[in-house]
């Protein structure tokens, strides 16, 4: 399926579709590095990662001493080694078992986070991002880029920013707190116009709780109530989904098959 520039890849399992996109991140990883000295990565946290995060660290060929990684979004105000830490999650699942050149995390816990902000910021400038590993929220949020914070025109790269109550449920959904209130009400992230600055774009949607947010990634009209949607105007951008989150798609008659 291609929905305007976004090609769409769908896969009958999780680990089928985890497996498909290491081979495709790999594959741009190996390009890349044949005609430059480093590839700069931006990795997402969640649960909707796990299964191309295990794959990609099993792909042969991959020269990761010459990756510069970074992580795409972080709470404020949780411990550095908390399981629900995104950092710690990129670091255990991901970082502890390849050796990168870099690894730049985002501080959630910076005594000031305007110059925390602005710290990563310039990490960004200096090193121009080539890919982008990232995944779709339930509210079609990209990173911490909840609707009400979502601005494709954003003038900043990195931000602190309030959570809206899908975003902050969906940590509950997705196992990560055990309770509503035990997610943070603020994060730090980068922007919309950040992330789409990479050369190219892969995005790994699965299960049945991001059904709608799927649909409306290839349904509706490119803006902002609906962030995931600027996608489709990325032109290197991949989505993969499995089954269950490409469920509504079928109800769906306006998009061409390629």
């Amino acid at each position: 399926m291609k929905v305007d520039q976004l090609d769409i890849k769908i896969f009958d399992t999780r680990k089928e579709m985890g497996e498909a996109a290491a081979r495709a991140v790999a594959d741009k990883i190996r390009e890349l590095q044949d005609t430059k000295d480093f590839v700069n990565i931006i990795f997402a946290s969640a649960p909707s990662q796990n299964e191309f995060l295990a794959s990609l660290k099993e792909e042969k060929g991959i020269k990761w001493e010459k990756i510069n990684a970074f992580h795409m979004d972080e709470y404020v105000g949780i411990a550095d080694d908390a399981p629900q830490n995104f950092g710690y999650f990129l670091k255990v699942r991901l970082f502890d078992h390849v050796p990168v050149h870099s690894v730049s995390y985002l501080d959630g816990n910076a005594p000031d986070l305007e110059n925390e902000c602005d710290r990563y910021a310039q990490l960004l400038l200096d090193n121009p991002i080539d890919i982008v590993c990232l995944g779709i929220g339930e509210n079609g949020h990209l990173a911490f880029n909840d609707p009400h914070v979502a601005f494709f025109d954003d003038p900043l790269i990195v931000k602190q920013v309030e959570l809206d109550q899908a975003c902050r449920q969906q940590q509950v959904n997705d196992a990560c707190f055990d309770t509503f209130d035990e997610v943070p009400e603020t994060a730090l992230t980068l922007t919309i116009p950040t992330l789409l600055k990479a050369k190219y774009a892969f995005c790994i949607v699965p299960g049945e709780k991001k059904a709608d947010a799927i649909y409306h990634t290839v349904s509706e009209d490119i803006q902002e109530a609906f962030p995931s949607t600027i996608l489709r105007n990325h032109p290197n951008a991949v989505l993969f989904i499995d089954k269950d989150s490409s469920g509504k798609l079928k109800e769906i008659s306006s998009y061409s098959q390629a």
